[in-house]
Protein backbone atom coordinates (compact mmCIF):
# COMPACT_ATOMS: atom_id res chain seq x y z
CA UNK A 1 0.00 0.00 0.00
CA UNK A 2 0.71 3.58 -0.41
CA UNK A 3 3.00 5.03 2.80
CA UNK A 4 0.57 7.85 4.44
CA UNK A 5 3.57 10.24 3.54
CA UNK A 6 3.17 9.31 -0.23
CA UNK A 7 -0.15 10.56 0.13
CA UNK A 8 0.03 13.89 2.11
CA UNK A 9 2.27 14.89 -0.80
CA UNK A 10 0.23 14.18 -3.61
CA UNK A 11 -1.95 16.64 -1.78
CA UNK A 12 0.64 19.19 -2.62
CA UNK A 13 1.39 18.01 -5.79
CA UNK A 14 -1.78 16.98 -8.12
CA UNK A 15 -4.23 18.39 -9.85
CA UNK A 16 -4.79 21.82 -9.19
CA UNK A 17 -8.66 22.55 -8.78
CA UNK A 18 -11.14 24.73 -7.55
CA UNK A 19 -13.49 22.97 -4.89
CA UNK A 20 -16.60 24.08 -7.07
CA UNK A 21 -15.02 22.89 -9.91
CA UNK A 22 -14.23 19.62 -8.17
CA UNK A 23 -17.65 19.53 -7.24
CA UNK A 24 -19.56 20.11 -10.15
CA UNK A 25 -17.08 19.65 -13.01
CA UNK A 26 -15.59 16.70 -11.41
CA UNK A 27 -17.27 14.83 -9.19
CA UNK A 28 -21.00 14.98 -9.66
CA UNK A 29 -20.59 14.07 -13.53
CA UNK A 30 -18.79 10.87 -13.22
CA UNK A 31 -20.97 10.03 -10.19
CA UNK A 32 -24.40 10.33 -12.60
CA UNK A 33 -22.32 8.38 -15.17
CA UNK A 34 -21.25 5.48 -13.18
CA UNK A 35 -25.08 5.61 -11.79
CA UNK A 36 -26.02 5.12 -15.17
CA UNK A 37 -23.27 2.79 -16.83
CA UNK A 38 -24.15 0.51 -13.51
CA UNK A 39 -27.30 0.91 -13.58
CA UNK A 40 -27.78 1.46 -10.22
CA UNK A 41 -31.45 2.08 -9.50
CA UNK A 42 -33.55 2.11 -6.06
CA UNK A 43 -36.53 0.47 -5.44
CA UNK A 44 -38.74 1.75 -2.88
CA UNK A 45 -40.27 -1.31 -1.75
CA UNK A 46 -37.29 -3.09 -0.73
CA UNK A 47 -35.35 -1.14 1.63
CA UNK A 48 -33.51 -4.24 2.43
CA UNK A 49 -32.75 -5.60 -1.10
CA UNK A 50 -31.20 -9.39 -1.46
CA UNK A 51 -29.97 -8.45 -5.08
CA UNK A 52 -26.00 -10.12 -4.62
CA UNK A 53 -25.54 -8.89 -8.44
CA UNK A 54 -26.62 -5.20 -7.65
CA UNK A 55 -24.28 -5.07 -4.63
CA UNK A 56 -21.37 -6.17 -6.46
CA UNK A 57 -21.75 -3.71 -9.45
CA UNK A 58 -22.61 -0.84 -6.56
CA UNK A 59 -18.81 -2.06 -5.73
CA UNK A 60 -17.83 -1.57 -8.97
CA UNK A 61 -19.02 1.61 -9.66
CA UNK A 62 -17.66 2.98 -6.36
CA UNK A 63 -14.51 1.96 -7.25
CA UNK A 64 -14.76 3.11 -10.86
CA UNK A 65 -15.88 6.58 -9.36
CA UNK A 66 -13.16 7.14 -6.74
CA UNK A 67 -10.28 6.01 -9.14
CA UNK A 68 -11.98 8.67 -11.56
CA UNK A 69 -12.17 11.43 -9.11
CA UNK A 70 -10.43 10.80 -5.95
CA UNK A 71 -10.22 13.04 -2.99
CA UNK A 72 -9.96 16.90 -2.74
CA UNK A 73 -7.91 18.67 -0.21
CA UNK A 74 -9.71 21.96 0.90
CA UNK A 75 -6.13 23.85 2.52
CA UNK A 76 -4.14 23.26 -0.96
CA UNK A 77 -6.95 22.95 -3.66
CA UNK A 78 -4.97 19.79 -5.29
CA UNK A 79 -6.61 16.73 -5.92
CA UNK A 80 -5.08 13.58 -4.24
CA UNK A 81 -5.45 11.00 -6.93
CA UNK A 82 -4.94 7.44 -7.40
CA UNK A 83 -4.63 4.80 -10.13
CA UNK A 84 -6.86 1.59 -10.34
CA UNK A 85 -3.62 -0.40 -9.10
CA UNK A 86 -2.93 1.27 -5.79
CA UNK A 87 -6.61 0.76 -4.84
CA UNK A 88 -6.55 -2.66 -5.45
CA UNK A 89 -2.61 -3.08 -3.55
CA UNK A 90 -4.50 -1.23 -0.78
CA UNK A 91 -7.36 -3.36 -0.65
CA UNK A 92 -5.05 -6.56 -0.26
CA UNK A 93 -3.45 -4.48 2.61
CA UNK A 94 -6.23 -3.46 4.13
CA UNK A 95 -6.01 -4.50 7.81
CA UNK A 96 -8.58 -6.66 8.92
CA UNK A 97 -9.91 -8.44 12.28
CA UNK A 98 -8.64 -5.31 14.18
CA UNK A 99 -7.75 -6.33 18.19
CA UNK A 100 -9.82 -3.36 20.37
CA UNK A 101 -9.52 -3.18 23.65
CA UNK A 102 -7.09 -4.99 26.30
CA UNK A 103 -7.10 -7.23 29.01
CA UNK A 104 -10.40 -9.11 29.56
CA UNK A 105 -11.64 -6.64 27.20
CA UNK A 106 -9.98 -7.65 23.99
CA UNK A 107 -11.45 -9.09 21.30
CA UNK A 108 -11.24 -8.64 17.48
CA UNK A 109 -14.09 -6.63 15.47
CA UNK A 110 -15.13 -9.52 12.61
CA UNK A 111 -15.93 -9.12 9.52
CA UNK A 112 -18.93 -10.15 8.24
CA UNK A 113 -20.72 -10.79 5.25
CA UNK A 114 -24.56 -10.97 4.65
CA UNK A 115 -26.88 -13.57 6.11
CA UNK A 116 -24.06 -14.39 8.20
CA UNK A 117 -23.99 -16.00 11.49
CA UNK A 118 -20.83 -14.44 12.83
CA UNK A 119 -22.99 -11.46 16.35
CA UNK A 120 -21.80 -8.21 15.16
CA UNK A 121 -20.10 -5.95 16.63
CA UNK A 122 -21.85 -3.57 19.44
CA UNK A 123 -19.75 0.02 19.60
CA UNK A 124 -22.54 0.97 22.12
CA UNK A 125 -23.11 5.42 23.59
CA UNK A 126 -24.48 8.37 21.96
CA UNK A 127 -22.49 9.01 19.24
CA UNK A 128 -20.89 12.12 20.34
CA UNK A 129 -24.32 13.73 21.62
CA UNK A 130 -24.40 16.38 23.24
CA UNK A 131 -24.46 16.61 27.18
CA UNK A 132 -24.80 19.56 30.00
CA UNK A 133 -22.11 18.15 32.15
CA UNK A 134 -19.55 15.87 33.64
CA UNK A 135 -22.17 14.31 36.11
CA UNK A 136 -24.39 12.99 33.01
CA UNK A 137 -21.47 11.97 30.87
CA UNK A 138 -19.95 9.95 33.92
CA UNK A 139 -23.10 8.25 34.70
CA UNK A 140 -24.09 7.60 31.00
CA UNK A 141 -20.65 5.57 29.83
CA UNK A 142 -21.00 3.45 32.90
CA UNK A 143 -24.31 2.55 32.59
CA UNK A 144 -24.01 1.62 28.99
CA UNK A 145 -20.70 -0.05 30.10
CA UNK A 146 -22.63 -2.43 32.28
CA UNK A 147 -24.32 -3.32 29.91
CA UNK A 148 -22.82 -7.08 28.44
CA UNK A 149 -23.66 -6.62 24.63
CA UNK A 150 -21.49 -3.70 24.59
CA UNK A 151 -18.21 -4.30 22.72
CA UNK A 152 -16.85 -0.58 22.74
CA UNK A 153 -17.84 2.45 24.14
CA UNK A 154 -18.53 6.07 22.05
CA UNK A 155 -18.90 8.76 24.32
CA UNK A 156 -20.77 11.72 24.36
CA UNK A 157 -19.32 15.39 24.33
CA UNK A 158 -19.57 17.80 26.68
CA UNK A 159 -20.84 21.34 25.72
CA UNK A 160 -19.50 23.16 28.70
CA UNK A 161 -16.32 22.76 30.76
CA UNK A 162 -16.74 24.33 34.65
CA UNK A 163 -19.87 26.53 33.21
CA UNK A 164 -18.25 27.94 30.30
CA UNK A 165 -19.01 27.11 26.61
CA UNK A 166 -16.95 24.50 24.80
CA UNK A 167 -15.78 26.59 21.81
CA UNK A 168 -13.84 24.88 18.66
CA UNK A 169 -10.40 25.74 18.51
CA UNK A 170 -10.06 27.56 22.35
CA UNK A 171 -8.87 25.60 25.29
CA UNK A 172 -11.80 25.47 26.42
CA UNK A 173 -11.81 22.52 23.58
CA UNK A 174 -8.38 21.45 25.28
CA UNK A 175 -9.80 20.74 28.30
CA UNK A 176 -13.28 19.31 27.33
CA UNK A 177 -11.32 16.95 25.48
CA UNK A 178 -9.47 16.09 27.94
CA UNK A 179 -11.99 15.87 30.77
CA UNK A 180 -14.46 13.59 28.49
CA UNK A 181 -11.22 11.10 28.26
CA UNK A 182 -10.58 10.87 32.17
CA UNK A 183 -14.12 11.09 32.96
CA UNK A 184 -15.16 7.98 30.62
CA UNK A 185 -11.78 5.77 31.55
CA UNK A 186 -12.93 6.42 35.29
CA UNK A 187 -16.40 5.23 34.61
CA UNK A 188 -14.97 2.26 33.22
CA UNK A 189 -13.17 1.75 35.97
CA UNK A 190 -16.67 1.77 37.98
CA UNK A 191 -18.11 -0.29 35.83
CA UNK A 192 -15.85 -2.76 36.32
CA UNK A 193 -14.89 -3.19 32.62
CA UNK A 194 -11.57 -0.39 32.86
CA UNK A 195 -9.91 -2.60 29.00
CA UNK A 196 -12.98 -1.58 27.16
CA UNK A 197 -12.39 0.08 23.80
CA UNK A 198 -13.27 3.41 23.25
CA UNK A 199 -14.00 3.83 19.52
CA UNK A 200 -14.90 7.84 20.27
CA UNK A 201 -13.45 8.96 23.19
CA UNK A 202 -12.67 12.74 22.12
CA UNK A 203 -16.51 13.74 20.40
CA UNK A 204 -16.40 17.10 22.54
CA UNK A 205 -13.32 17.84 20.17
CA UNK A 206 -13.36 19.23 16.17
CA UNK A 207 -9.55 19.87 16.20
CA UNK A 208 -6.67 17.83 16.09
CA UNK A 209 -5.15 19.72 18.75
CA UNK A 210 -8.24 18.56 20.90
CA UNK A 211 -7.74 14.71 19.57
CA UNK A 212 -3.87 14.94 20.36
CA UNK A 213 -4.95 17.06 23.99
CA UNK A 214 -7.45 13.77 24.48
CA UNK A 215 -5.64 10.77 23.68
CA UNK A 216 -3.01 11.82 25.55
CA UNK A 217 -4.79 11.49 28.97
CA UNK A 218 -5.92 7.93 29.28
CA UNK A 219 -6.62 6.50 25.23
CA UNK A 220 -4.56 3.33 24.67
CA UNK A 221 -3.30 1.13 21.98
CA UNK A 222 -6.43 -0.36 22.26
CA UNK A 223 -8.44 2.45 21.80
CA UNK A 224 -9.31 4.50 18.41
CA UNK A 225 -9.78 8.27 17.64
CA UNK A 226 -12.62 8.55 15.27
CA UNK A 227 -11.62 11.02 12.23
CA UNK A 228 -14.09 12.03 9.49
CA UNK A 229 -14.02 13.19 5.97
CA UNK A 230 -15.69 16.16 4.51
CA UNK A 231 -18.75 15.30 2.12
CA UNK A 232 -18.06 15.07 0.00
CA UNK A 233 -14.26 12.99 -1.16
CA UNK A 234 -12.92 15.96 0.81
CA UNK A 235 -9.97 16.19 3.37
CA UNK A 236 -8.25 18.92 5.33
CA UNK A 237 -5.19 19.67 7.33
CA UNK A 238 -7.02 18.89 10.14
CA UNK A 239 -8.01 15.40 9.47
CA UNK A 240 -4.81 14.22 8.10
CA UNK A 241 -2.77 15.82 10.89
CA UNK A 242 -4.91 13.90 13.02
CA UNK A 243 -4.17 10.36 11.03
CA UNK A 244 -0.53 11.75 11.35
CA UNK A 245 -0.49 11.54 14.92
CA UNK A 246 -2.41 8.71 15.03
CA UNK A 247 0.00 6.44 12.96
CA UNK A 248 3.25 7.69 15.13
CA UNK A 249 1.13 7.60 18.52
CA UNK A 250 -0.06 4.20 18.29
CA UNK A 251 -3.86 3.04 18.64
CA UNK A 252 -6.68 3.25 15.89
CA UNK A 253 -8.75 4.77 13.34
CA UNK A 254 -12.30 4.51 13.13
CA UNK A 255 -12.72 6.26 9.14
CA UNK A 256 -16.47 8.34 9.75
CA UNK A 257 -18.09 8.82 6.45
CA UNK A 258 -21.54 11.05 6.14
CA UNK A 259 -22.86 11.53 2.08
CA UNK A 260 -25.64 13.17 2.16
CA UNK A 261 -28.75 12.08 0.14
CA UNK A 262 -30.05 15.30 -1.49
CA UNK A 263 -26.69 17.18 -1.61
CA UNK A 264 -24.15 16.23 -4.23
CA UNK A 265 -24.68 12.70 -4.22
CA UNK A 266 -28.46 13.53 -5.32
CA UNK A 267 -30.54 10.36 -4.58
CA UNK A 268 -30.36 7.01 -3.16
CA UNK A 269 -28.66 5.65 -5.78
CA UNK A 270 -25.84 8.25 -5.79
CA UNK A 271 -25.57 8.31 -2.27
CA UNK A 272 -24.87 4.12 -2.37
CA UNK A 273 -22.35 4.48 -4.75
CA UNK A 274 -20.54 7.32 -3.20
CA UNK A 275 -20.97 5.43 0.34
CA UNK A 276 -18.93 2.77 -1.51
CA UNK A 277 -16.67 5.48 -2.84
CA UNK A 278 -14.89 5.96 0.52
CA UNK A 279 -14.44 2.74 1.81
CA UNK A 280 -11.28 3.49 -0.27
CA UNK A 281 -10.51 7.04 0.77
CA UNK A 282 -10.65 5.27 4.64
CA UNK A 283 -8.04 3.33 3.61
CA UNK A 284 -5.67 4.99 1.74
CA UNK A 285 -6.28 8.22 2.84
CA UNK A 286 -7.99 8.37 6.76
CA UNK A 287 -5.96 4.45 7.25
CA UNK A 288 -8.89 3.18 8.74
CA UNK A 289 -9.74 -0.23 10.69
CA UNK A 290 -13.35 -0.12 9.66
CA UNK A 291 -15.53 2.19 7.53
CA UNK A 292 -17.78 4.14 9.97
CA UNK A 293 -20.53 5.34 7.86
CA UNK A 294 -23.84 7.52 8.41
CA UNK A 295 -25.25 8.29 4.97
CA UNK A 296 -28.11 11.24 6.36
CA UNK A 297 -30.65 12.84 4.90
CA UNK A 298 -29.98 16.91 3.34
CA UNK A 299 -33.96 17.66 4.78
CA UNK A 300 -34.94 14.73 7.66
CA UNK A 301 -31.04 14.87 9.00
CA UNK A 302 -31.40 11.57 10.18
CA UNK A 303 -30.51 8.10 8.87
CA UNK A 304 -34.13 5.86 9.41
CA UNK A 305 -36.03 6.83 6.61
CA UNK A 306 -36.76 4.66 3.68
CA UNK A 307 -34.67 5.81 1.30
CA UNK A 308 -31.43 5.58 3.79
CA UNK A 309 -32.67 2.63 4.79
CA UNK A 310 -31.99 1.46 1.17
CA UNK A 311 -28.65 3.26 1.12
CA UNK A 312 -27.32 1.56 3.86
CA UNK A 313 -28.02 -1.88 3.19
CA UNK A 314 -26.99 -2.16 -0.42
CA UNK A 315 -23.66 -0.28 0.14
CA UNK A 316 -23.26 -2.29 3.15
CA UNK A 317 -23.73 -5.50 1.33
CA UNK A 318 -21.17 -4.46 -1.08
CA UNK A 319 -18.60 -3.58 1.00
CA UNK A 320 -19.22 -6.74 2.86
CA UNK A 321 -19.45 -8.90 -0.13
CA UNK A 322 -16.23 -7.41 -1.50
CA UNK A 323 -13.95 -5.28 0.85
CA UNK A 324 -11.98 -6.25 4.02
CA UNK A 325 -12.61 -3.28 6.28
CA UNK A 326 -15.59 -4.33 8.52
CA UNK A 327 -18.58 -1.58 8.18
CA UNK A 328 -19.89 -0.08 11.47
CA UNK A 329 -22.80 1.84 10.88
CA UNK A 330 -23.86 4.64 13.00
CA UNK A 331 -27.63 5.52 12.90
CA UNK A 332 -29.56 8.57 13.35
CA UNK A 333 -32.77 8.79 14.40
CA UNK A 334 -34.92 11.33 14.46
CA UNK A 335 -37.06 10.73 17.73
CA UNK A 336 -35.87 11.22 21.67
CA UNK A 337 -35.47 8.94 24.55
CA UNK A 338 -38.86 8.07 26.43
CA UNK A 339 -40.68 7.65 22.97
CA UNK A 340 -41.91 4.68 20.88
CA UNK A 341 -40.76 6.35 17.64
CA UNK A 342 -37.32 6.48 18.55
CA UNK A 343 -37.34 2.40 19.44
CA UNK A 344 -38.78 1.74 16.11
CA UNK A 345 -36.43 3.57 14.47
CA UNK A 346 -33.70 1.99 15.75
CA UNK A 347 -34.87 -1.18 14.92
CA UNK A 348 -35.42 -0.66 11.82
CA UNK A 349 -31.29 0.89 10.54
CA UNK A 350 -29.78 -2.24 12.91
CA UNK A 351 -32.19 -4.69 11.32
CA UNK A 352 -30.76 -2.91 7.94
CA UNK A 353 -27.83 -2.93 8.87
CA UNK A 354 -26.89 -6.59 10.68
CA UNK A 355 -28.41 -8.84 8.07
CA UNK A 356 -26.28 -6.44 5.21
CA UNK A 357 -22.70 -7.40 6.49
CA UNK A 358 -22.77 -4.95 8.94
CA UNK A 359 -21.99 -4.29 12.73
CA UNK A 360 -23.63 -1.20 14.55
CA UNK A 361 -22.39 1.73 16.11
CA UNK A 362 -25.68 3.16 18.44
CA UNK A 363 -26.59 5.59 18.63
CA UNK A 364 -27.17 9.45 17.60
CA UNK A 365 -31.03 10.69 19.04
CA UNK A 366 -33.11 13.32 18.65
CA UNK A 367 -30.76 13.74 16.04
CA UNK A 368 -28.33 14.59 17.82
CA UNK A 369 -29.11 18.17 17.98
CA UNK A 370 -30.50 18.71 21.67
CA UNK A 371 -28.57 18.64 24.79
CA UNK A 372 -28.67 15.35 27.04
CA UNK A 373 -31.33 14.13 24.89
CA UNK A 374 -29.79 10.30 24.76
CA UNK A 375 -29.89 7.88 27.68
CA UNK A 376 -28.69 4.07 27.68
CA UNK A 377 -31.52 2.85 27.01
CA UNK A 378 -31.36 3.33 23.30
CA UNK A 379 -28.35 1.82 22.41
CA UNK A 380 -29.33 -1.52 24.95
CA UNK A 381 -32.37 -1.84 22.57
CA UNK A 382 -29.74 -1.61 19.38
CA UNK A 383 -27.75 -4.25 20.72
CA UNK A 384 -30.52 -6.29 21.79
CA UNK A 385 -32.55 -6.03 17.65
CA UNK A 386 -29.15 -6.98 16.35
CA UNK A 387 -27.97 -10.08 18.19
CA UNK A 388 -31.89 -11.29 17.55
CA UNK A 389 -31.28 -10.64 13.82
CA UNK A 390 -28.52 -12.47 13.05
CA UNK A 391 -28.72 -15.42 10.50
CA UNK A 392 -31.83 -13.82 9.29
CA UNK A 393 -32.18 -13.62 5.77
CA UNK A 394 -32.24 -10.43 3.46
CA UNK A 395 -35.48 -11.32 1.97
CA UNK A 396 -37.33 -11.88 5.66
CA UNK A 397 -35.50 -8.54 6.88
CA UNK A 398 -36.99 -6.82 4.14
CA UNK A 399 -40.72 -7.25 5.50
CA UNK A 400 -39.52 -6.87 9.06
CA UNK A 401 -38.36 -3.01 8.09
CA UNK A 402 -41.58 -2.82 6.06
CA UNK A 403 -43.83 -3.40 8.69
CA UNK A 404 -41.15 -1.12 11.40
CA UNK A 405 -41.58 1.61 8.58
CA UNK A 406 -44.95 1.55 8.65
CA UNK A 407 -45.33 2.73 12.69
CA UNK A 408 -42.96 6.31 11.93
CA UNK A 409 -42.59 6.73 8.16
CA UNK A 410 -45.59 9.68 8.32
CA UNK A 411 -44.07 11.10 11.62
CA UNK A 412 -40.86 12.83 10.91
CA UNK A 413 -41.76 16.38 10.53
CA UNK A 414 -43.51 16.25 14.17
CA UNK A 415 -40.87 13.96 15.48
CA UNK A 416 -41.26 13.89 19.49
CA UNK A 417 -37.63 15.00 20.95
CA UNK A 418 -38.47 12.95 24.01
CA UNK A 419 -37.22 13.67 27.24
CA UNK A 420 -33.92 14.16 28.76
CA UNK A 421 -31.55 12.32 30.45
CA UNK A 422 -31.95 13.77 33.92
CA UNK A 423 -35.67 13.10 33.37
CA UNK A 424 -35.66 9.73 32.64
CA UNK A 425 -32.90 8.57 34.36
CA UNK A 426 -31.54 8.79 38.09
CA UNK A 427 -28.24 10.34 37.27
CA UNK A 428 -26.93 9.22 40.58
CA UNK A 429 -27.89 5.86 40.30
CA UNK A 430 -27.47 5.87 36.52
CA UNK A 431 -30.39 3.75 36.36
CA UNK A 432 -33.56 4.50 34.51
CA UNK A 433 -36.94 5.61 35.69
CA UNK A 434 -39.52 2.41 35.77
CA UNK A 435 -41.49 4.12 33.55
CA UNK A 436 -38.69 3.85 31.04
CA UNK A 437 -38.19 0.53 31.79
CA UNK A 438 -42.17 -0.17 31.28
CA UNK A 439 -42.20 1.74 27.67
CA UNK A 440 -38.51 -0.43 26.92
CA UNK A 441 -40.22 -3.74 27.86
CA UNK A 442 -43.54 -2.88 26.17
CA UNK A 443 -41.99 -1.96 22.85
CA UNK A 444 -39.90 -4.62 23.07
CA UNK A 445 -42.82 -7.07 23.14
CA UNK A 446 -44.68 -5.24 20.23
CA UNK A 447 -41.07 -5.79 17.99
CA UNK A 448 -41.28 -9.45 18.57
CA UNK A 449 -44.98 -8.96 16.50
CA UNK A 450 -43.28 -7.73 13.75
CA UNK A 451 -41.02 -10.72 13.11
CA UNK A 452 -37.57 -9.62 15.74
CA UNK A 453 -37.30 -12.57 17.79
CA UNK A 454 -35.74 -11.81 20.99
CA UNK A 455 -33.18 -14.81 22.70
CA UNK A 456 -32.26 -13.37 25.38
CA UNK A 457 -34.58 -11.74 29.05
CA UNK A 458 -35.23 -8.63 29.04
CA UNK A 459 -31.37 -6.80 30.46
CA UNK A 460 -34.42 -4.56 31.90
CA UNK A 461 -36.32 -7.24 33.36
Amino acid sequence: MLSFREVVGRAFEGRLCSERDFDLRVMVPALREVVRRYDITYQPGYPVPWDDALADRLWEAGLELFCRVGVYCLDTEWIISFTKDEVQEALEDAPAHTVLGSGNEAKSMPVRKPECDEPPWCSLGAGGGPVSCEEVLAGYVRAVAEFPLTDSITTPSLTTVDGRAVTAGSPVEIEGAIRTVVVAKESLRRAGRPGLAIVNGVATSVTAAGHIAGHNFGLGSGDALEIGSIAELKVDFDSLNKVAYSLSAGGHRLAENGPILGGMCGGPAGTAVMTVAYHFMDILVLRGFAQHPFPIHFDLRCTTGRELLWVRSVSTQAISRNGKLPVLNLGYVAAGPMTDMCFFETASWVVASVVSGGSIEAEGVAKNAHVDHCTPMEPAMAAEVAHAVVGMSREEANRVVGSLLATYEGRFAGAPIGQRYQDCFDVGLARPHPEYVELYNRVREKLKDHGIAFTRESPFG
